[in-house]
């Protein structure tokens, strides 16, 4: 009987463990693709998910966070408002009898007016503009308002530029505006940006005026404040620091505080300046002083806003004898509420009112007297130059 042939226990074993990792592999690769295929099949038959939408069309999920973009957009937005209104720019010299100085101006008509502010050319003797090319031109005056701070002058020539006056009345709080002009004298077209912080502010005599954030010096009086559309919305007119008087400190410095005289009384102010180089304001012939929530508490009014009649710190009498008010019947302690329908409110004062208006105009106004409200037609008259 032939023996038979012994197996190497050796080889035995790597077969063995070939033939497990062929299997295991095998298995997984296969299992791989069944699941693939499993997967694809069931994604296949799966409804795709759709947003619940409002009868809007809006979304009733809670939306993504939107990519950061409003910086680039506002800085691109700036950046176009300013190369629009940025040739119209000007620098204004004053040269006085015995001094000289220097503001800012912005050109508003293609027949070569241009708007600054009275204090800009108060005193001068001559006056000249000098392009954001640094191009230099005589000036001739063509009026002044010493009351809102307001002057028109003119150059003859060719413009670089003509700004586009905008509505001052569409401002809001926190909307983003911009200043150009001169400040020093030296640094020419220099743009500052800031936010509008309120509207119809008074400081002093002044009243209706812009309040905004963005950085003013001196030479920057007469400079326009734009919006993002490239618009002049304000002229810039005067800045408070800590030394200014009544205003805050010399030991806490105060910033942030300029002010501008808005178009929707530079405007017509100018209008008037240039058809007849004077302004003829309307004249009701009270004193009084805006109520707000401070005043209102103090004295127990009935109203949150308003303007109280009363003697003036002044001397001034509360109704002015032989005035419009006197004989339309307004009395001291009347309260104005209104002027043609128009509320009186934190952003409306009394003159920005009656400054829609002109001598001779008759006008409704509402007054509160023992708590009843009464409407009296008044016939203005003109405001004095004194």
């Amino acid at each position: 009987m032939k023996q038979a042939k012994q197996t190497n226990p050796l080889i035995l074993l790597a077969v063995l463990l070939l033939g497990i990792f062929i299997g295991v592999a095998g298995g997984a690769v296969s299992g791989g693709a069944a699941a693939l295929y499993i997967t694809s099949r069931q994604a296949a038959t799966l409804p795709t998910a759709q947003p619940i939408l409002t009868s809007a069309g809006a979304s009733n999920l809670p939306a993504q966070p939107a990519a950061a973009s409003t910086s680039p957009q506002t800085s691109d937005a700036s950046v176009a408002a300013v190369q629009k209104v940025g040739p119209a720019v000007v620098t204004v010299l004053n040269h006085g009898e015995q001094s000289s100085g220097s503001g800012s101006g912005v050109i508003v008509s293609d027949q070569g007016y241009i708007i600054t502010n009275n204090h800009v050319v108060d005193g001068a003797r001559t006056l000249a503009v000098v392009f954001a090319d640094n191009s230099r031109r005589d000036a001739q005056l063509v009026g002044t308002d010493p009351l809102n701070d307001v002057a028109v002058i003119k150059v003859e020539g060719t413009l670089p530029g003509v700004a586009i006056i905008g509505d001052a009345a569409t401002l809001q709080p926190g909307e983003t505006v911009l200043a150009i002009g001169s400040p020093l004298g030296d640094f020419r077209n220099t743009v500052t940006s800031g936010v509008v912080s309120a509207l119809n502010r008074s400081v002093s005599s002044m009243e209706g005026l812009i309040q905004t954030d963005a950085a003013i010096n001196s030479g920057n009086s007469g400079g326009p404040l734009i919006n993002l559309r490239g618009e002049v919305v304000g002229l810039n007119t005067l800045v408070l620091r800590g030394d200014s008087s009544g205003f805050g400190s010399e030991a806490a410095p105060v910033e942030g505080l300029g002010f501008a005289v808005p178009s929707t009384i530079f405007r017509s102010v100018a209008d008037q300046l240039i058809a007849h180089g004077t302004v003829h304001y309307p004249y009701l012939g009270v004193s009084y002083v805006a109520i707000d929530g401070e005043l209102a508490a103090a004295q127990n009014l009935p109203v949150q806003n308003g303007a109280l009649v009363r003697n003036s710190q002044r001397g001034r009498p509360a109704v002015e004898p032989g005035s419009a008010a006197d004989q339309a019947g307004i009395q001291t302690g009347d309260i104005i509420v209104a002027v043609n329908d128009t509320r009186l409110d934190y952003n409306t004062s009394l003159r920005q009112l009656l400054l829609r208006h002109a001598p001779g105009d008759t006008i409704s106004i509402t007054i509160l007297r023992d708590g009843q409200e009464q409407r009296l037609q008044v016939t203005l008259g003109e405001r004095p130059n004194t």
